[in-house]
């Protein structure tokens, strides 16, 4: 079998590489190593919070486990992509105030004017981005900083919003 160039083992490879970009784009927001303790010792695993979005609306968060941080950074963030949820988006904004509760964590959402930008820390600024929302106000009223339970409430919270949805009238006359 003859020996083949660097060309022709780059172009047989090539197909490979020109796979179409996931647009769905992941941000990981915790990792902690947790341990599981048995008889025979301690087990320790990885413990891995992703925050997947299009920045078009779409939104997850994944949580998962794992041996290692790779392999549970993997799973989350396959978790994150089937649990993605529709941010009703109005303005660059979330169309109302909501406050949402999740765990021990309780979060406040506000809409803002256009240009006054992301007034939000941790999971739920990371959260917005993703999202694709521009200008929000967010307050944290508990007073944990777990960052799995602020991004669980987040979600809860972007989940209640709805928006008005104009009345179609049909003029019907006998």
């Amino acid at each position: 079998m003859p020996l083949q160039s660097k060309k022709q083992q780059s172009e047989r490879r090539a197909p490979m590489q020109q796979r179409p970009k996931d647009e769905l784009d992941p941000k990981l927001i915790d990792l902690a190593r947790v341990s599981r303790v048995t008889k025979g010792g301690r087990h320790f695993s990885f413990r891995a919070v992703v925050v997947v979005g299009d920045k078009k609306g779409k939104v997850g968060v994944g949580v998962a486990k794992g041996k290692d941080v790779a392999q549970a950074m993997e799973k989350a963030t396959s978790r994150a992509k089937k649990n993605m949820i529709v941010v009703p988006i109005h303005e660059e904004t979330i169309p109302h105030e909501v406050i949402a509760k999740s765990g021990s964590s309780i979060v406040m959402l506000k809409p803002q004017k256009k240009g006054r930008g992301l007034v939000a820390g941790g999971p739920v600024r990371v959260i917005a981005e993703k999202a694709g929302i521009k200008n929000l106000s967010a307050k944290f009223i508990s007073r944990t900083h777990n960052k799995l339970n602020n991004a669980m409430a987040t979600i809860v919270a972007l989940e209640k919003l709805r928006t008005r949805k104009k009345s179609v009238t049909t003029d019907v006359t006998p």
